[in-house]
C-alpha cells in the first residue's frame, strides 16, 4: 500500500484509539508487524495553547515508524497551522480525524460532525495539504446517522483536496461501535475514489481481515478493538500473507510474558504510578473470556506495582 511517497510494506494498520493507542502499546503491535501505527488522537487547540498534558501524546520512538500522528478539530487555519508547527516532529503522516463519536467531541463541530459539512472538509484538507510536505490522509465514518450516509461525498472531497488516503469506518456516528459495520460502503468508496481506502470495522482476526479485503477491494485494513489485548493479530496477519498459513493463538504463558511486558514498557514512559494504573484496563483486555478472567479483574484494581502484578499473573488465578 503506497501513501503519498510511503510505501507501507504490511496493509494492516493499527487503528488511533484514545487512551490504547499509547506510546507502548504501539511499540508491542509494531514488534508483531503491524504496517503502520496511528497514534492517539490529538486536538489542534490543545496544540495551538501549548497543553502540557498533550506534549506526551506526541512521543514518538524511532522502531515504530512509519506512525501516523492524528490531528482533530473544526477550524482550518488552526489544523493547517498546528499540523505546520509539528511537522518537524518523526511523524510519517498527518491524519485527521473526522469520525470520532463522542458526544463533547461532536459537540464543538469536531470529528464525526465534520461529515454534515462538506465544504469545510475540503477546506480542512486542502489547507492542511498545502502547509506540510508529509502526505494526509482522514480518518471518517459511513454518515452521521442513518438520514445522511455520505461517505463517497466525503472521500471524494478528501481526494480532490489533495488527500493521500481515507480510512473509513463502517458504521455511522449515531451507531457508535454498535450492530455490524457495514462494509459495503467501504466498497463503494474504494470503487468512487484512487486514492488508497482502508477498511476499518469489525475485523478480529486474519479470516474477518481477508473477507474484508475481498469483499471491498480495499488496499489496507485498520484495526481498531480487534487490537485490543491482542497485538499477535499483526503476526498471524504478517505470516498469513508470507505463508497462507493460520498461526495458532497464543498460549495462556504468552499473554502472562506479553502483559508483563507492555507493564514494563508503560512503567518506562510513564512512571509506575501512571503505568500500572493504565494496564488495568489492558489486562481485562488480554484476559477476556479466559477462565476466572472477572476475579483477576477485581484484583487487578488493587495492584499498584510491577511486583504486585507479576506475583497476580504468576499467581494464575485467571
Amino acid at each position: 500500500m503506497k501513501i503519498g511517497n510511503l510505501t507501507i510494506e504490511h496493509p494492516y494498520v493499527l487503528a488511533p484509539m484514545a487512551g490504547v493507542t499509547d506510546l507502548p502499546f504501539r511499540l508491542l503491535c509494531k514488534e508483531q508487524g503491524a504496517g503502520l501505527l496511528c497514534m492517539e488522537m490529538v486536538s489542534a487547540k490543545a496544540l495551538q495553547y501549548e497543553n502540557r498534558n498533550t506534549r506526551e501524546l506526541l512521543k514518538i520512538h524511532p522502531e515504530e515508524y512509519p506512525v501516523s500522528l492524528q490531528l482533530f478539530g473544526s477550524d482550518p487555519d488552526v489544523i493547517s497551522e498546528q499540523a505546520k508547527k509539528i511537522e518537524e516532529l518523526p511523524f510519517q503522516i498527518l491524519d485527521i480525524n473526522m469520525g470520532c463519536p463522542v458526544p463533547k467531541v461532536v459537540k464543538n463541530g469536531e470529528g464525526s460532525a465534520l461529515m454534515k459539512q462538506p465544504d469545510l472538509v475540503y477546506e480542512i484538507v486542502s489547507k492542511t495539504v498545502k502547509a506540510i510536505q508529509k502526505p494526509v490522509t482522514v480518518k471518517i465514518r459511513k454518515g452521521f446517522d442513518d438520514s445522511s450516509i455520505n461517505a463517497v461525498e466525503i472521500a471524494k472531497i478528501i481526494e480532490e483536496a489533495g488527500g493521500a488516503a481515507v480510512a473509513v469506518h463502517g458504521r455511522t456516528r449515531e451507531q457508535y461501535y454498535s450492530g455490524e459495520a457495514d462494509w459495503d460502503i467501504i466498497r463503494q468508496v474504494k470503487e468512487a475514489v484512487g486514492i488508497p481506502v482502508i477498511g476499518n470495522g469489525d475485523v478480529t482476526s486474519v479470516k474477518k481481515a481477508m473477507d474484508m479485503m475481498k469483499r471491498t477491494g480495499c488496499d489496507g485494513v485498520m484495526i481498531a478493538r480487534g487490537a485490543q489485548g491482542n497485538p499477535w493479530i499483526f503476526r498471524e496477519l504478517k505470516h498469513y500473507d508470507e505463508t497462507g498459513d493460520i498461526l495458532q493463538r497464543p498460549s495462556n504463558t504468552e499473554i502472562r510474558d506479553m502483559m508483563l511486558r507492555h507493564a514494563a514498557l508503560q512503567i518506562k514512559y510513564k512512571g509506575e504510578y501512571q503505568g500500572i494504573r493504565q494496564m488495568r484496563s489492558h489486562v481485562a483486555w488480554y484476559t477476556k473470556g479466559m477462565t476466572g478472567s472477572a476475579r483477576l479483574r477485581d484484583a487487578i484494581n488493587q495492584v499498584e506495582s510491577y511486583e504486585e502484578l507479576k506475583a497476580l499473573l504468576e499467581a494464575k488465578i485467571y
